[in-house]
């Protein structure tokens, strides 16, 4: 059961880099500013180094995505529960992956949670909402409005230009690895939680094995979602990119500090919608199966688990 799970953990980290990684750097290939290998190396370094700093600052990330306090303790501890959960959302992500679909790896996981959780009949409805949707609900309408807002800020400002400048170019390079950075600190915690039955994988060592394998599914995956941020959401020219990374970047760190387990899909994607609409550049043709993909991880993640978890109880 622990190989189990460890493949699972494995396989969803895996999932996720190769859904998520690039989700910083879009902008960057979207607008012109860098080329695909360009972006998806530097969302490679500045992701893995989100991660190395997870390993000191989020801990109650951790604890929440363990599914301590969710469920009952006991049930939290069980390998076969969290290689239900780890194994659910490995296999969403990788569906949405092969689809071309930017989704959440937060939101596969709390649907796999309580999928599992549902199949014992004991899960705290307080927590769930406190803990995990009330963020989920909040972050992608913040950051639309974030990302209309700062754009506007810095078009006012004259920082936000609608050509390519050595000074923005660097401001846009630095603003996506932010992302990227905050990606991998708010992230990174959610998958090793599920490690944390495993003991020499407890903390540190759980996470920079996630870290491996998030940077191996963005290097090796991540075309699909790349074509999909970079062009399919809104265009964008090196301005807009820019504003919509720095909203982005705010609002993740932010969460993360706070231990909130926001979606940095829902955020990313938020900021670049925003601007889309307040430019009148966004594609709703792409937008609209993107959304309604957001709400279909989560029960497909729910059932999933479950079913997986009733197989693998005794």
């Amino acid at each position: 059961m622990l190989i189990l799970l460890f493949s699972a953990v494995l396989i969803v980290a895996y999932a996720n880099g190769a859904n998520a990684n690039f989700k910083g750097v879009a902008s960057l290939f979207g607008s012109g500013t860098a080329s695909y290998r360009t972006a998806v190396l530097w969302a490679a370094v500045t992701t893995a180094a989100g991660c190395v700093a997870a390993t000191l600052l989020t801990g109650a990330m951790l604890k929440a995505f363990s599914g301590k306090g969710l469920v009952p303790d006991d049930l939290a501890a069980q390998p076969a529960f969290l290689a239900s959960v780890a194994a659910a959302a490995g296999l969403a992500g990788m569906l949405a992956t092969r689809l071309g679909f930017p989704v959440s790896t937060t939101h596969m996981l709390t649907g796999a949670l309580l999928g599992a959780g549902w199949m014992t009949g004991d899960v705290h409805a307080g927590k769930l909402w406190e803990s995990f949707v009330k963020p989920l609900l909040l972050s992608p309408v913040l950051a639309v409005a974030a990302g209309a807002g700062v754009y506007l800020a810095l078009k006012k400002l004259r920082l936000a230009p609608d050509h390519r400048t050595r000074a923005l170019d660097a401001l846009h390079f630095l603003s996506a690895g932010a992302v990227c950075f905050a990606r991998g600190l708010n992230d990174t915690p959610k998958m090793a939680a599920l490690l944390a039955v495993i003991g020499w994988l407890q903390g540190g060592a759980g996470m920079m094995l996630i870290a491996a394998a998030m940077a191996l599914g963005g290097l090796i995956s991540a075309r699909q979602v790349a074509e999909t941020l970079a062009h399919k959401i809104t265009g964008m020219n090196p301005g807009q990119g820019f504003a919509a990374n720095l909203a982005t970047a705010v609002l993740v760190t932010t969460a993360s500090l706070h231990a909130l387990p926001v979606s940095t899909t829902h955020v990313s994607v938020g900021a670049l919608l925003g601007i889309g609409i307040t430019t009148r550049q966004a594609k709703w043709r792409t937008a609209l199966p993107v959304l309604a993909a957001w709400v279909v991880t989560l029960p497909v993640s729910a059932l999933l688990a479950a079913l997986i978890f009733r197989l693998l109880s005794p």
